[in-house]
């Protein structure tokens, strides 16, 4: 390739293309950065470093759980180059395996909130929620406006995101609390809907709901949404998706739009991310909406085949009269998530989900054995346990092996897939002041569980009667799509994967000659650590002791950027190019 070019050399190269007044020499080592090593000296330390992190069970919750990933979909998809390399779907000719795993995401996310239009996956559920606000506001036909309401129950690093989204835009955002406010609207019978448009007022345009709220409680929002909407508010949902396969889809309660996480979907934690968020609206709206969306078409010869539909909303077309950008995505996430719908289908999902009901309502009662009262709400996994000691309880919880969450004068629980009738009786023995305490919770949870149990079939219902009281149900039959049904075993689902990797271009095939953000060499060592346990399994807002090895990650790379760049600091905190673009604008603007 030198001869090609004419030139002599990689360092004869870089001089005849990089100006001279900027080229390093040849023999310039850039002060601050560490000597160089082998792939198997770097894993080494790497190993090294997730040993500094602790491996401890979290039931924090806010957001982010423990999941199970099916091996199939690590082994297959998550540590597969086919997958992790292959290129943004500019050309769908060559994309049609990936554009069928997202059509597979988009469909189950649609069949989720009952929302016709979603999109194939957005950076977080914090950047979906500041999306939806801004869909809310171009779409309003209210004049003037200018408030945003949300919930006091939304996750904080919801709040946070939305809060530095909205003030540069000049948005106003009002807290309120949603629940109370669904309940005086139930109460009245609409009579107090005259009384609703005066908090609202005409500036207000849109309105974001937490299900279940941060400390889990779960309520009815479709009073508020029904108000809302009359009062040509948009509503938006943030809907955890677990929850949504047992409760009623949003859309039937009134929602304009839906957001969340597909974390839950098998997807780890990874100390906070990369997960896929989704985004679902209503056909009406399909033009705003952010991020990618795959349609089915056909092709030159009359076949069915997949493309990406109305891209007249994106960046590289409208430029800045776009709605969207084809890279906002997280789309290795989005897969997974989708074919952990696949691997499952409604009714291993179905269980999963009742599984955690039960399991919180054992929970519960145990709880009530040790004097620690929960709060009376429907709810998943998650219950909040309001307590004057609720430090120290949150402590001791610690100190006997579980992570909880600590709240103002109350600590939370958040079961997940990996809990089970033993782990709740070790969670009530690890907060109980004595082993006599512990035996009576235990026995009254497994009482509970005892009393709560059903059998196969449509037992969940009658579990959710029971549970649920009140709360609205999904009735209707739901991912009736065969893909949904047909690979139930890991030899199907094995072969499923990887006739979708076929289709699809990525470095396994060729290099792909094509300049952008998102073309760089995933070397499989560097890849290897993702795996990882002592990386993946970490929960966000675990103690800073616990992660001592991601602190020491990240202080490094933003000491090396900061030495390879010249600057003075480095935030890590965009999730994407695109929002690192934006934090930066907004830097350079308070500056």
């Amino acid at each position: 390739m030198l001869a090609e070019v004419g030139a002599t050399s990689l360092e004869d190269l870089a001089s005849q293309i990089v100006p001279a007044e900027i080229l390093l020499p040849p023999a310039a080592a850039v002060a601050g950065l560490p000597e160089p090593c082998s792939e198997a000296e770097a894993l080494a330390e790497l190993a090294a470093i997730a040993a500094q992190n602790q491996l401890v069970r979290s039931l924090i919750g806010q957001g982010y759980y423990g999941t199970a990933t099916p091996a199939v979909i690590q082994r297959h998809v998550f540590e597969n180059p086919a997958w992790y390399t292959a290129y943004t779907p500019y050309q769908a000719e060559i994309a049609q395996g990936r554009l069928e795993a997202l059509l597979n995401f988009q469909t189950l996310i649609s069949e989720l909130t009952g929302l016709p239009i979603a999109n194939a996956s957005l950076l977080d559920e914090a950047t979906a929620a500041a999306e939806a606000m801004a869909l809310a506001r171009a779409v309003c036909k209210r004049p003037g406006g200018t408030r945003f309401l949300v919930d006091r129950a939304v996750f904080p690093q919801t709040l946070a995101v939305l809060q530095t989204r909205a003030e540069p835009l000049g948005i106003q955002l009002e807290l309120i609390d949603a629940q109370h406010l669904a309940k005086e609207l139930e109460a009245s019978g609409g009579a107090a809907q005259p009384c609703w448009n005066p908090p609202l007022g005409n500036d207000v345009f849109g309105l974001l709901v937490q299900l279940p709220a941060s400390g889990g409680a779960l309520w009815d929002p479709t009073p508020l949404l029904t108000a809302a909407r009359s009062g040509g508010v948009i509503t938006a949902v943030a809907i955890d998706p677990l929850v949504q396969v047992l409760l009623a889809p949003v859309a039937e309660m009134g929602a304009d739009i839906a957001i969340g996480s597909a974390q839950r979907f098998g997807v780890p934690m990874g100390f906070g991310g990369p997960h896929a968020a989704f985004f679902a609206t209503t056909e009406a709206f399909k033009r705003q909406i952010p991020g990618r969306l795959v349609g089915q078409s056909l092709d030159a010869e009359g076949r069915p085949a997949l493309r990406l539909a109305l891209q007249t909303r994106e960046q590289h077309i409208r430029r800045d009269k776009a709605t969207s950008n084809i890279c906002t995505a997280q789309v290795l996430l989005a897969v997974m998530a989708g074919f952990y719908a696949v691997h499952h289908g409604p009714e291993g999902l179905t269980a999963i989900a009742s599984r955690l009901v039960a399991l919180r309502w054992g929970l519960a009662a145990g709880l009530a054995a040790l004097g620690l009262p929960a709060e009376a709400a429907p709810g998943l996994g998650t219950l909040t346990v309001p307590s004057p000691d609720a430090k120290g309880l949150v402590a001791r919880a610690r100190a006997n092996g579980f992570n909880l969450h600590l709240g103002a004068g109350a600590f939370g629980i958040s079961l997940d897939e990996w809990s089970s009738p033993a782990e709740v009786h070790q969670v009530l023995a690890a907060l109980a002041p004595d082993a006599a305490l512990a035996d009576q919770a235990q026995a009254a949870c497994s009482a509970a569980l005892e009393a709560l149990a059903v059998g196969d079939g449509d037992g969940h219902q009658a579990l959710l009667e029971r549970a649920w009281p009140g709360l609205p149900r999904r009735q209707s039959p739901w991912l009736r799509q065969r893909v949904f049904h047909q690979y139930r075993s890991e030899t199907e689902l094995l072969r499923y994967i990887q006739r979708l990797a076929s289709r699809d271009l990525s470095l396994v095939h060729g290099m792909i000659p094509l300049g952008s953000c998102t073309m760089k060499l995933n070397g499989a060592a560097e890849l290897a650590p993702v795996s990882w346990p002592a990386f993946g399994q970490l929960h966000p807002l675990a103690p800073t002791d616990q992660t001592q090895g991601y602190q020491r990650l990240a202080a490094d790379l933003e000491s090396w950027l900061a030495a390879m760049t010249g600057f003075a600091g480095v935030s890590l905190q965009p999730n994407a190019g695109s929002q690192g673009e934006y934090a930066g604008l907004l830097a350079i603007r308070a500056w």
